[in-house]
């Protein structure tokens, strides 16, 4: 290979004194990316031969093509009792009229050009429709819903089909609405960085588009290259820079939605303007409500001005103490150029690194090192996480000597055992995809369970150890991969459970209702990302009041007498309360805890606790007593 070559492929750690003695002592310069020979043929990607599917979705899975690849599903979970009989049926008529709004060729009947669309990225869910609809503007989908309400049809508002709880799929029979088509950026505000565009617009597209303006889109999600900005919308996305630009929420400064009936409203759409304070703010409704309340069709959001400068740091680090401290650092020393911070556990980079087989781990070789010698010591300790840092701001010294003022804290304090900085754009993507190529790889390995909650980030790892200790005779017969990772700047946990042997009642008993039970035992969210859905609809009660459930029931039913627009969703089954569930997974824990188990892990938060938690009264006290 040559010098340049050469050069392109080696990691150079900052030539700070304090760093690399902290490191080993030694004059440790740089850190070849290539060990040997490569591991395999290379998937595609950066480094690879080509672009690899985003998110799995073939060509075939994407239009209306005669043929599907489509693999066998596993057996669905989580369906309601029975379909709602006050809900028609698509007939040929319907059918006619569709066309006549959309053109024949946007209108799906074949099984072959419809199963795709009856399945979400994890193939967990699958409904039993009949008919896609691919509408191009918001008038057709308005025409659309004018007929569906007329006729009582029920429908799916649909966008990249990348959720994880089967919110974008049919559960029984429902017209898939696919709103893929809507996909127009209808103009940016160079003034105040406010962007208008329509609901099918992909992340990445739009990402893309803002760069060359000198924005940036405020979040940035693993699937961004397959999602779109109106699924965004509603499932109020969050993703890796959520510690710098907040909930997408507060991005959102107006939308254009469209009701069951067919009524078109610009919710501070066409005039968004980012300070208003006129009247209802009617458009926060409909972000996060997943296409319960009104099919979002456009959507206006502010975005903030693209960074200069960008940094990417990647360390290991013996505990997750440590990785809690380096998140408290990362925060006081980089302040307000703090633009992500995540992190993974020993089982989620192996997986990625079984499934990348282009990357390498930068830190793999002093962690040998470190593991060796410390092996002869009575406690010898193996670094198996990884905490990546980001920060971007808008003067790059500035922001350099912010970075090496932490980076130099963290050494001195013994928090981190290895570091690396890419000090190129394309090392910064590789270290990327140890992180964002993990979901990717827990998938493809075998039947996957994904918990996307929120919790203390003191109780982030004891979740995903409580877990392996739940299911210790799968994982140790190697069975099943238990992996942690997310978001520890704000919380967010990613639990995977994945099996490889395919779906297995066993390993889905042990885990469901228990890790939502645990998630609300911690004071935290079942749903960080991604929604409710089908999947964690009927545990609304458990962790919100029955008056708040019920004024949401109050709002879908204004919104949506009928209840067409994406039924059995977020909301629960009405009936009565199912405490027998509750009272069970209690005893469970409290047998646990008299058995010797992980203790409940301790929380600090202030937020008011529910009148449903079994603790409060405990806590309470023990608050006071604190005082």
């Amino acid at each position: 290979a040559s010098l340049k070559q050469a050069q392109e492929n080696v990691w150079m750690l900052p030539q700070r004194p304090f760093f690399n003695a902290a490191l080993g002592g030694g004059p440790r310069l740089v850190r070849c990316l290539f060990r040997g020979a490569p591991k395999g043929p290379p998937t595609g990607g950066l480094g690879g031969g080509g672009l690899r599917p985003r998110l799995g979705i073939t060509a075939a899975q994407s239009s209306f093509s005669s043929s599907s690849t489509t693999p066998p599903l596993p057996p669905l979970r989580g369906r309601p009792p029975k379909r709602d009989a006050s809900f028609a049926q698509v007939t040929a008529d319907d059918v006619a009229a569709f066309a006549s709004i959309v053109g024949a060729d946007n209108v799906a009947t074949e099984p072959s050009a419809v199963t795709p669309y009856q399945e979400d990225w994890t193939r967990k869910w699958k409904g039993h429709g009949t008919c896609v609809l691919r509408p191009r503007t918001s008038s057709q989908v308005a025409e659309i819903l004018r007929h569906c309400s007329a006729r009582k049809l029920a429908v799916v508002p649909q966008g990249g089909r990348t959720g994880l709880v089967g919110g974008s799929v049919p559960v029984y029979d429902e017209i898939v609405l696919s709103l893929t088509k809507l996909s127009t950026i209808e103009s940016f505000s160079a003034e105040d960085g406010v962007v208008r565009c329509e609901a099918g617009v992909v992340l990445e597209t739009l990402d893309e588009y803002l760069r060359e303006r000198g924005r940036v889109a405020p979040l940035d999600l693993g699937a961004k290259g397959t999602c779109t900005i109106g699924g965004n919308a509603s499932t109020n996305a969050g993703g890796v820079r959520f510690v710098r630009y907040g909930s997408l929420r507060g991005s959102i400064v107006g939308v254009e939605a469209v009701l069951a009936d067919g009524t078109v409203l610009d919710c501070s759409y066409t005039t968004a303007r980012r300070k208003d304070n006129t009247g209802y703010g009617l458009h926060q409704l409909f972000v996060g409500a997943e296409g319960t309340l009104g099919v979002i069709t456009k959507v206006a959001l502010a975005t903030p001005p693209k960074p200069e400068a960008v940094s990417v740091a990647l360390f290991s680090c013996a505990s997750f103490d440590r990785v809690r401290d380096v998140v408290d650092l990362a925060r006081r020393k980089c302040g307000e150029i703090l633009s992500a911070v995540e992190f993974f556990d020993g089982d989620a980079l192996a997986a990625v690194l079984a499934y990348e087989r282009d990357l390498d781990d930068p830190l793999a070789a002093s962690s040998e090192s470190d593991d060796a010698a410390s092996s002869s010591s009575s406690s010898a300790t193996t670094h198996t996480y990884r905490v990546l840092v980001e920060t971007s701001g808008s003067v790059a010294e500035h922001d350099r000597d912010k970075l090496e003022a932490f980076l130099a804290e963290a050494v001195d304090q013994g928090l981190v055992a290895d570091g690396v900085v890419a000090d190129t754009e394309a090392k910064a993507r590789r270290l990327w995809r140890l992180r964002e190529g993990i979901s990717d790889a827990m998938t493809t390995a075998g039947h996957v369970y994904k918990y996307d909650v929120s919790v203390p980030l003191a109780a982030m790892d004891a979740l995903v150890a409580e877990t392996r200790a739940r299911l210790a005779d799968h994982v140790a017969g190697g069975r099943v991969r238990v992996a942690g990772y997310g978001h520890c700047g704000d919380g967010n946990l990613h639990l995977n459970v994945c099996s490889f042997a395919g779906a297995d009642a066993d390993v889905e008993a042990a885990l469901e209702p228990w890790v939502f039970d645990r998630v609300t035992e911690l004071d935290g969210s079942i749903s960080a990302e991604h929604g409710l859905g089908r999947c964690k609809n009927e545990y609304l009660r458990d962790v919100k009041a029955p008056a708040v459930v019920e004024y949401m029931r109050r709002l879908k039913t204004l919104f949506d007498p009928d209840g067409i627009l994406n039924p059995y969703k977020v909301l629960p089954a009405p009936g009565p309360v199912k405490t027998e569930r509750k009272k069970s997974a209690a005893r469970g824990h409290r047998g646990r805890m008299l058995r010797g188990g992980p203790p409940r892990w301790p929380t600090t938060t202030t937020r008011d606790k529910s009148k449903r938690d079994r603790n409060h009264a405990t806590r309470k006290k023990q608050r006071k007593a604190t005082t």
